[in-house]
């Protein structure tokens, strides 16, 4: 078996200018799910874009519809410039292939202190006292390319779906680690609040649970090394869950946070 040429996430995440607002980048096949892009990376693309057309520097928030799945390949982007203020700034970012509209994301723009520091924090979850060395990796079987460039560890407790035995918690708790332990960055924290398996196979395994909707917030500057993440579902009705995910960086700091809203079928076919 030949194991996939691991690639950092800003050179799988690049861009390139061709004119003003208007970028190419190539969806990269190893950062797949069953063929298809993941969503948090396709959204750390358009981010990148975002903050090359605007003044401020760091993604504070971003909000993105999923219209389709590009296929990996040349992708095209374009951004508006919504508004520029002297503390924020706000940008329209569009993800097309072959004028096939993929995702359309809107973006606030800022700047992260360097050493902030919480004000208050009680209405946030713990991170959990669990190590990174007590998790299990999970690998790229059953065509998920993407596993096979990070490092992700889900906690034995939450791991049962794995093996076909969730416990029915909906909740998924773990590390993710960067290709050749390239820090995070407000970029690839995009992908972070994205990258762990749906919650819901915690609760029954399902087919593809594609997002509809995903809204991020990057709360801090992530210090260097590995993440900690927190993803659990929250409520399903009607083949749709939402979802809540935390990232805390080395240093126990809440660094980024989304919810997104997903189509589910609990009872696929067979």
């Amino acid at each position: 078996m030949t194991t996939a040429k691991r690639t950092t996430f800003a050179d799988v995440s690049r861009i390139d200018e061709i004119s003003p607002g208007a970028f190419t980048a190539e969806a990269d096949p190893e950062w797949t799910i069953g063929g298809k892009p993941n969503g948090g990376y396709l959204l750390g693309m358009l981010g990148r874009a975002a903050t090359q057309s605007a003044t401020h520097q760091h993604v504070l928030a971003a909000s993105a519809h999923y219209l389709s799945s590009p296929k990996p390949g040349p992708i095209h982007l374009v951004t508006e410039v919504l508004r520029t203020g002297r503390s924020a700034s706000q940008v329209r970012a569009r993800m097309s292939q072959d004028e096939n509209p993929c995702v359309e994301a809107t973006f606030t723009l800022g700047t992260l202190a360097q050493d902030s520091t919480p004000q208050w924090t009680d209405g946030t979850p713990e991170p959990g006292p669990f190590a990174q060395d007590d998790c299990e990796p999970v690998n790229g079987a059953r065509g998920v390319a993407i596993l096979d460039q990070v490092d992700l560890r889900i906690h034995p407790d939450d791991s049962g779906f794995s093996r076909g035995t969730p416990n029915g918690s909906g909740v998924l708790r773990g590390w993710l680690g960067l290709p050749d332990g390239e820090h995070f960055d407000p970029i690839s924290l995009l992908y972070a609040v994205d990258s762990f398996p749906p919650a819901t196979m915690n609760i029954a395994i399902t087919g593809w649970v594609p997002t509809l909707e995903l809204t991020a917030y990057v709360r801090a500057l992530p210090a260097p090394g590995p993440v900690r993440i927190l993803h659990k579902a929250q409520l399903i009705d009607d083949n749709r869950v939402d979802e809540s995910c935390f990232v805390w960086d080395s240093r126990d700091r809440l660094v980024a946070q989304a919810t997104q809203l997903a189509g589910i079928r609990l009872n696929p076919p067979e």
